[in-house]
């Protein structure tokens, strides 16, 4: 057989989990044909001596759903080792959508993902299904792309703007389930509901799917039972489930695994994250697959004050931060705005907020201060600031705020900051690692790299897995939850998504600033060193972190879609 792309002397580490060995993997019409020790003719053969073949790594939590319009590649997952991409998470697709609601529905994704509207309203919808929106994206892909039909895009077109006032009644119910099971006719691989108190609309008020009771949820999640095929995911699950065990009553009730945010580490709930293992520990004994993500990324955000999302949710704060400069220039220098913000954000006297700890001045970090007097505070904390002056936090945190014409550059840090509980987290087996969020918050943080950070800074550095128990977090336990059966191991007859990269140089480079998104917005790159060839179906994507021109992607389709279109 002369093959398309043959991978000679590579370390396989095929996906199992399993010693990894040395061999060669042979490719033909999009598939893996042959593995072994092989010396047929071939289109393309690459050498790989000194270097791992791998499963292609699937980015399990990803908001491309606008981005994936302009930019086929959902870049920069591809640049570590990403082959399949999943969007539509946290409840927000960007279908189905009534004509002349666009902007709206975009709205939500905007404000949740930080996804600028300017950037967004330059999408053009040319769908208004959601089985219409699978098929237009279903050409010229980088990637492969799995959907998720989001409840917030579903009620929202169901009920207009009631969606943000009350619950649904029985025949808008039933209405969103019809849409429901449209999707996942056409091939969604599952439902996202939200349950993150945190995910607001540009006013301030939570988005639609918050606004759902437990049976409306419960009837979504019934479609997907009664269809047999498809998971559920869940913004802000972690609150819930510890609450009342919400996302595994949902999984019980409804046969089908539930996948939520997140299981980490945050200086918000010091030792919750232990609490939470021994939860999901009581349900998987009871054979309920409701698991939490996780991921080896430390969650930063570089922001400045005049675009941030640091501190929504706190009444005062919030409706500030969605004003203009003037305006939020003009509160912070006001005293009796900044007594009340004390009262909010230092002293807590409404309760603990959404997205800050009790102490986020201790982990809120000046990286770059504007005027030449303020270069000392550069890589101070503001708590730290504060003591030097002698000054209480927001008049420290907001005196230099207004003096630097909100410009400060700052890098906030909170979750994942303690490595050993990290390490207890990334090894935990009932816990999905993935969630890079690739596509969203792009002006303050880049989580594209988890895969890339795992195996340097997890594997290679502290040890804390194999390399092979590494591949397979980062392969087939996802395309097995996400019902991605022909995918996430190299065998023969598997699709041939695949990695090569050097697992002595893999990792993650530091953060750079562009100007390339529609309207010259601002996002954050991640670069990846080590990663030598990105292969999708078959074809060469990446190769040396340069795109071949190849556009082989496919929107990735459920069970039962494949099982009716065979």
């Amino acid at each position: 057989m002369a093959y398309d792309l043959l991978i000679k002397n590579g370390r396989i580490v095929d996906g199992s989990g399993g010693p990894s060995y040395r061999g060669d993997v042979a490719v033909k019409d999009g598939k893996i044909v042959e593995i072994g020790k092989l010396s047929g003719p071939a289109a393309r053969t690459v050498d790989a001596a000194g270097r791992v073949v791998a499963p292609g790594f699937i980015d399990n939590h990803c908001h491309y759903d606008a981005q994936v319009t302009w930019d086929p590649l959902c870049t920069f997952s591809c640049d570590h080792g990403a082959t399949s991409v999943v969007f539509g998470n946290c409840s927000l697709s960007l279908a189905p959508v009534r004509k002349g609601k666009e902007e709206r529905l975009c709205e939500f994704l905007s404000y949740v993902e930080a996804i600028p509207m300017e950037v967004l309203n330059t999408l053009e919808f040319t769908w208004e299904s959601f089985p219409e929106y699978l098929e237009q994206m279903d050409h010229h892909l980088g990637v492969n792309v799995g959907n998720l039909i989001g409840h917030t895009a579903v009620r929202y077109y169901v009920m207009g703007d009631e969606c943000q006032k009350r619950t649904a009644t029985d025949d808008e119910i039933r209405e969103m389930q019809d849409l429901v099971r449209d999707g996942m006719k056409a091939g969604a691989l599952g439902l996202s509901v939200s349950r993150n108190q945190g995910h607001f609309d540009p006013q301030g008020v939570h988005i639609p799917a918050i606004w759902a009771d437990e049976k409306e949820i419960f009837a979504l999640g019934d479609v997907l039972r009664e269809m047999g095929t498809g998971l559920i995911q869940s913004g802000g699950g972690n609150g819930a489930e510890m609450k009342d065990a919400l996302m595994s009553r949902l999984s019980e009730a409804t046969g089908r695994t539930v996948v939520y945010n997140n299981l980490g580490q945050t200086m918000r709930r010091p030792g919750q994250w232990e609490k939470h293992m021994a939860q999901v520990d009581a349900t998987t004994a009871k054979g309920i697959r409701a698991f939490p993500m996780c991921t080896p990324n430390r969650i930063t955000d570089y922001f400045q004050m005049r675009n941030t999302q640091t501190f929504r949710g706190l009444p005062v704060w919030h409706p500030i931060c969605l004003s203009s400069p003037e305006e939020q220039l003009k509160a912070y220098a006001d005293p009796e705005v900044r007594r009340k913000l004390h009262e909010e954000a230092v002293e807590f006297k409404n309760g603990p907020a959404i997205g800050i700890c009790s102490t986020w001045w201790d982990y809120m970090v000046v990286q770059n201060a504007v005027l030449e007097k303020n270069k000392w505070m550069e890589g101070k904390t503001i708590g730290e600031i504060a003591k030097a002056q002698n000054k209480g936090i927001i008049d420290a945190f907001l005196d230099l705020t207004v003096e630097e014409n909100l410009d400060t550059e700052l890098l906030h840090g909170e979750n994942n900051v303690d490595d050993a509980a990290v390490a207890k987290i990334l090894t935990y087996p009932n816990a999905v690692i993935g969630l890079s969020d690739g596509g969203a918050h792009v002006q303050f943080q880049s989580g594209y790299g988890f895969s890339t950070r795992l195996l340097s800074e997890w594997v290679r550095e502290k040890g804390v897995m194999t390399l092979e128990q590494a591949v397979r977090r980062l392969t087939f336990e996802s395309a097995s939850i996400f019902g991605l059966h022909d995918r996430g191991l190299l065998r023969p007859g598997m699709v041939a998504d695949i990695v090569i990269f050097d697992p002595d140089t893999v990792k993650p480079l530091p953060l750079e600033v562009l100007h390339d998104f529609p309207s010259g917005a601002k996002r954050i790159k991640e670069p990846a060193q080590g990663i030598h060839m990105t292969i999708v179906n078959g074809q060469i994507l990446l190769e040396d972190g340069k795109h071949t021109g190849n556009l082989p992607g496919r929107v990735l389709r459920n069970t039962y879609y494949r099982a009716n279109h065979a």
